[in-house]
């Protein structure tokens, strides 16, 4: 008989490598931070702390405070703001018998009182920018901007004035880019709120009104601030009435 020959299997050729060691990660059952001696926990623990102390600050701070009651007035006769308002920032001061901010960068002065949820707030304004800008917040919280309705006119540039809920540049806002502001004029401005629509009147001609079926009030939306961007605002005559 004669031999049968026989082949020699040959293995593929990902078979004859050796496999490379696999890194270590977190698949291997220890977290990155496994390797972290206690000094570098510690300090990665702080850095953490720090970062959120903003927000643990937010969470713990309270109600704005209260120093005044409503009904309230002010024609600001005097020399300094006094302890009825608090501001963040935006060099607000008394100049002559009326109240001045040269472009407070969104950081209203607000009146610590607390409004009820009908009410009606009445104050002089003029600009003497002729990009107008003339701006207000109403039910806010007494230290964040646009915390209630934002009030603008003749805000872009004077080119469009908006009545807005928590947010100036929301889809919901409700704006007219008919009206304008003319510097150096002094209008006599209304908010009024009944129930659950407020209005804005200027020279007691309505400007806008939003009927709110979620109208923002009670605590964290109850009070009242005058405010500006770049332009120079002068307020006066400050009147505050529950309705």
């Amino acid at each position: 008989m004669s031999e049968q020959a026989t082949a020699t299997p040959i293995a593929p050729a990902d078979q004859t490598k050796a496999e490379a060691p696999r890194a270590r990660s977190e698949s291997d059952g220890k977290p990155r931070w496994a390797g972290l001696t206690r000094g570098q926990l510690a300090g990665l623990a702080a850095v953490v702390l720090v970062a959120q102390t903003p927000f643990f600050v937010y969470l713990l701070r309270g109600e704005a405070a209260v120093t005044a009651q409503v009904p309230f007035a002010d024609d600001f006769e005097r020399g300094e703001i006094g302890p009825h308002y608090f501001a963040t920032g935006g060099h607000w001061r008394i100049e002559n018998g009326v109240l001045h901010s040269p472009g407070s960068k969104n950081n209203p002065l607000w009146l610590q009182a607390q409004l009820p949820g009908d009410v009606a707030v009445e104050f002089d304004v003029r600009s003497e920018a002729n990009e107008g800008d003339i701006k207000c917040e109403i039910f806010g919280n007494g230290r964040d901007h646009a915390s209630g309705y934002v009030i603008v006119f003749g805000g872009w540039s004077n080119s469009t004035s908006v009545l807005a809920r928590l947010d100036e540049h929301g889809r919901d806002r409700k704006e007219n880019k008919g009206i304008k502001v003319t510097k150096g004029k002094t209008y006599r401005m209304k908010l009024q709120r009944k129930g659950t629509l407020l209005q804005w009147y200027s020279d007691g001609a309505l400007m806008m009104e939003w009927d709110d079926a979620a109208p923002l009030r009670g605590s964290g939306h109850d009070r009242f601030g005058f405010s500006s961007w770049e332009a120079d605002l002068y307020f006066d005559n400050l009147k505050v009435t529950p309705l």
